[in-house]
Protein backbone atom coordinates (compact mmCIF):
# COMPACT_ATOMS: atom_id res chain seq x y z
CA UNK A 1 0.00 0.00 0.00
CA UNK A 2 2.87 2.13 -0.18
CA UNK A 3 2.54 5.66 -2.50
CA UNK A 4 4.25 5.11 -5.75
CA UNK A 5 7.13 7.51 -6.24
CA UNK A 6 9.17 8.96 -8.95
CA UNK A 7 11.59 11.32 -7.23
CA UNK A 8 12.78 14.73 -8.84
CA UNK A 9 15.40 17.04 -7.83
CA UNK A 10 15.19 19.46 -5.12
CA UNK A 11 18.15 19.91 -3.53
CA UNK A 12 21.62 18.75 -3.51
CA UNK A 13 21.30 15.03 -3.03
CA UNK A 14 17.83 15.23 -1.83
CA UNK A 15 15.50 13.90 -3.86
CA UNK A 16 11.36 14.28 -3.13
CA UNK A 17 9.19 11.38 -3.60
CA UNK A 18 6.51 12.32 -5.91
CA UNK A 19 3.54 10.44 -4.65
CA UNK A 20 0.21 9.48 -5.83
CA UNK A 21 -3.16 10.77 -4.42
CA UNK A 22 -4.53 8.36 -1.50
CA UNK A 23 -7.70 8.79 0.29
CA UNK A 24 -7.47 9.48 3.83
CA UNK A 25 -8.72 5.45 5.09
CA UNK A 26 -5.80 4.11 2.73
CA UNK A 27 -2.97 5.87 4.41
CA UNK A 28 -4.47 5.52 8.16
CA UNK A 29 -4.94 1.87 7.83
CA UNK A 30 -1.36 1.61 6.32
CA UNK A 31 0.16 3.70 9.21
CA UNK A 32 -1.96 0.87 11.99
CA UNK A 33 -1.15 -1.80 10.55
CA UNK A 34 2.50 -1.48 8.85
CA UNK A 35 3.67 0.86 10.89
CA UNK A 36 1.60 -0.23 14.22
CA UNK A 37 1.21 3.80 14.74
CA UNK A 38 -1.67 5.35 16.67
CA UNK A 39 -3.99 7.67 14.29
CA UNK A 40 -7.11 9.58 14.49
CA UNK A 41 -9.60 11.23 12.45
CA UNK A 42 -9.25 15.32 12.51
CA UNK A 43 -11.04 17.83 10.82
CA UNK A 44 -11.75 17.74 6.93
CA UNK A 45 -12.73 20.48 4.21
CA UNK A 46 -15.73 21.35 3.11
CA UNK A 47 -16.64 23.19 -0.53
CA UNK A 48 -18.93 26.32 -0.11
CA UNK A 49 -19.04 29.61 -1.67
CA UNK A 50 -16.38 28.75 -4.41
CA UNK A 51 -13.42 28.15 -2.02
CA UNK A 52 -13.18 25.76 1.06
CA UNK A 53 -13.95 25.74 4.14
CA UNK A 54 -12.96 23.42 7.84
CA UNK A 55 -15.33 21.23 9.06
CA UNK A 56 -14.80 23.14 12.53
CA UNK A 57 -16.86 26.07 11.27
CA UNK A 58 -14.57 28.44 11.99
CA UNK A 59 -13.79 31.49 9.26
CA UNK A 60 -10.61 32.09 10.88
CA UNK A 61 -9.34 28.75 11.39
CA UNK A 62 -5.69 28.43 11.72
CA UNK A 63 -5.24 25.15 10.11
CA UNK A 64 -8.19 24.56 7.89
CA UNK A 65 -9.08 20.61 7.59
CA UNK A 66 -6.18 20.00 9.59
CA UNK A 67 -6.46 19.86 13.11
CA UNK A 68 -8.42 17.66 16.14
CA UNK A 69 -12.01 17.56 15.78
CA UNK A 70 -12.89 16.65 19.03
CA UNK A 71 -10.96 18.03 22.11
CA UNK A 72 -10.80 14.12 23.41
CA UNK A 73 -8.72 13.45 20.54
CA UNK A 74 -6.50 11.18 22.45
CA UNK A 75 -8.97 8.84 23.51
CA UNK A 76 -10.17 7.92 19.78
CA UNK A 77 -6.40 7.16 18.07
CA UNK A 78 -6.39 3.71 17.38
CA UNK A 79 -3.04 1.33 16.13
CA UNK A 80 -5.99 -0.66 14.73
CA UNK A 81 -6.22 -1.58 11.03
CA UNK A 82 -10.02 -2.23 11.79
CA UNK A 83 -10.37 0.32 14.78
CA UNK A 84 -8.71 3.07 11.19
CA UNK A 85 -11.49 1.42 8.85
CA UNK A 86 -14.42 2.22 11.37
CA UNK A 87 -13.15 5.91 12.39
CA UNK A 88 -12.88 7.04 8.32
CA UNK A 89 -15.88 4.87 7.77
CA UNK A 90 -17.79 7.44 9.80
CA UNK A 91 -15.34 10.59 8.40
CA UNK A 92 -14.32 9.46 4.87
CA UNK A 93 -12.70 12.88 4.57
CA UNK A 94 -11.39 13.69 7.17
CA UNK A 95 -7.30 14.50 8.01
CA UNK A 96 -4.99 11.55 9.31
CA UNK A 97 -3.74 12.93 12.43
CA UNK A 98 -0.68 10.88 14.30
CA UNK A 99 -0.14 11.46 18.29
CA UNK A 100 3.23 12.37 19.12
CA UNK A 101 4.82 10.84 22.38
CA UNK A 102 4.02 7.18 21.71
CA UNK A 103 5.39 4.99 18.91
CA UNK A 104 7.82 8.85 18.11
CA UNK A 105 8.49 12.30 18.56
CA UNK A 106 9.00 14.75 15.83
CA UNK A 107 11.51 17.37 14.97
CA UNK A 108 9.97 20.35 13.43
CA UNK A 109 11.72 22.72 11.04
CA UNK A 110 11.88 25.41 8.39
CA UNK A 111 11.40 23.70 5.01
CA UNK A 112 14.65 25.28 3.67
CA UNK A 113 17.43 24.56 6.76
CA UNK A 114 14.87 20.86 6.81
CA UNK A 115 16.29 20.34 3.40
CA UNK A 116 20.44 21.63 4.31
CA UNK A 117 20.37 19.07 6.85
CA UNK A 118 18.80 16.39 5.31
CA UNK A 119 20.87 16.78 2.58
CA UNK A 120 24.03 16.39 4.88
CA UNK A 121 23.09 13.43 6.89
CA UNK A 122 22.69 11.52 3.89
CA UNK A 123 25.73 12.21 2.29
CA UNK A 124 27.00 11.08 6.48
CA UNK A 125 24.66 8.09 6.07
CA UNK A 126 23.50 8.92 9.20
CA UNK A 127 20.19 6.25 10.05
CA UNK A 128 16.80 8.57 9.33
CA UNK A 129 13.62 7.64 9.99
CA UNK A 130 10.54 9.17 7.58
CA UNK A 131 10.57 13.01 7.25
CA UNK A 132 7.58 14.94 5.99
CA UNK A 133 6.97 18.36 4.68
CA UNK A 134 3.63 20.46 5.51
CA UNK A 135 2.32 23.33 3.18
CA UNK A 136 3.50 25.58 5.85
CA UNK A 137 6.83 25.05 4.56
CA UNK A 138 7.91 22.54 7.76
CA UNK A 139 9.77 19.65 7.74
CA UNK A 140 9.05 17.32 10.24
CA UNK A 141 12.17 14.51 11.47
CA UNK A 142 10.54 11.07 13.26
CA UNK A 143 12.64 10.35 16.26
CA UNK A 144 12.34 7.70 18.87
CA UNK A 145 10.19 8.99 21.79
CA UNK A 146 11.58 11.12 24.54
CA UNK A 147 13.26 13.30 22.01
CA UNK A 148 11.36 16.12 22.34
CA UNK A 149 12.04 15.85 26.28
CA UNK A 150 15.50 15.70 25.32
CA UNK A 151 16.05 18.60 22.72
CA UNK A 152 16.26 21.60 24.93
CA UNK A 153 19.18 20.19 26.66
CA UNK A 154 20.79 19.07 23.48
CA UNK A 155 20.56 22.34 21.83
CA UNK A 156 21.92 24.00 24.86
CA UNK A 157 24.46 21.58 24.99
CA UNK A 158 25.41 22.35 21.32
CA UNK A 159 25.83 25.87 22.48
CA UNK A 160 22.80 27.37 21.25
CA UNK A 161 19.87 28.76 23.41
CA UNK A 162 16.82 26.97 22.27
CA UNK A 163 14.49 29.88 22.04
CA UNK A 164 16.97 31.05 19.44
CA UNK A 165 16.10 28.40 16.91
CA UNK A 166 13.35 27.91 15.01
CA UNK A 167 13.39 24.11 16.14
CA UNK A 168 10.42 22.73 17.93
CA UNK A 169 9.43 19.48 19.21
CA UNK A 170 6.63 17.58 19.32
CA UNK A 171 6.57 14.83 22.16
CA UNK A 172 3.99 13.66 24.89
CA UNK A 173 -0.15 15.13 24.23
CA UNK A 174 1.26 16.20 20.67
CA UNK A 175 0.27 15.35 17.37
CA UNK A 176 1.76 15.94 13.57
CA UNK A 177 -0.69 15.87 10.14
CA UNK A 178 0.23 13.11 7.96
CA UNK A 179 -0.06 12.57 4.06
CA UNK A 180 -2.50 12.98 2.48
CA UNK A 181 -3.72 15.71 4.94
CA UNK A 182 -5.08 19.00 3.17
CA UNK A 183 -4.28 22.10 5.06
CA UNK A 184 -6.74 24.43 3.22
CA UNK A 185 -5.80 25.91 -0.23
CA UNK A 186 -1.84 25.26 0.43
CA UNK A 187 -1.54 21.95 -0.40
CA UNK A 188 -1.42 18.86 1.06
CA UNK A 189 1.69 17.24 3.28
CA UNK A 190 3.96 15.01 1.96
CA UNK A 191 6.72 11.94 2.60
CA UNK A 192 10.21 13.40 1.96
CA UNK A 193 11.25 10.08 3.52
CA UNK A 194 8.41 7.55 3.08
CA UNK A 195 8.09 5.03 6.12
CA UNK A 196 9.42 1.36 4.99
CA UNK A 197 10.81 -1.32 6.52
CA UNK A 198 14.33 0.16 6.13
CA UNK A 199 13.55 2.66 8.29
CA UNK A 200 11.62 1.17 10.76
CA UNK A 201 13.51 1.36 13.89
CA UNK A 202 13.73 5.45 14.58
CA UNK A 203 17.02 7.23 15.25
CA UNK A 204 17.90 8.41 18.60
CA UNK A 205 17.39 12.12 18.77
CA UNK A 206 20.80 12.64 19.07
CA UNK A 207 21.75 11.40 16.25
CA UNK A 208 19.44 13.90 13.82
CA UNK A 209 19.57 17.27 16.34
CA UNK A 210 23.24 18.13 15.99
CA UNK A 211 22.49 18.41 11.72
CA UNK A 212 19.20 20.48 12.35
CA UNK A 213 20.48 22.45 14.95
CA UNK A 214 23.03 23.74 12.87
CA UNK A 215 21.03 24.47 9.90
CA UNK A 216 18.46 26.20 11.55
CA UNK A 217 20.92 28.53 12.94
CA UNK A 218 22.38 29.05 9.37
CA UNK A 219 18.75 29.15 7.71
CA UNK A 220 19.28 32.54 5.74
CA UNK A 221 15.40 32.78 6.14
CA UNK A 222 16.00 32.50 10.58
CA UNK A 223 14.79 35.80 11.73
Amino acid sequence: MLCVEESIGVEDAVKVPRQRTQLPLECAVMYAEERHWEVFPGTWLKPGAGTEWCSCGASDCRAPGAHPAREDWAAEATSSGSGARRLWARRPKASVLLPTGRSFDVLDVPESAGFLALARMERRQVPLGPVACTPGRRMLFFVLPGGAAKAPALVRALGWSPSALDLAAHGEHGWVPAPPTRVGGAGAVQWVRHPTRANRWLPDPEEVLSPLAYACAQDPTRP
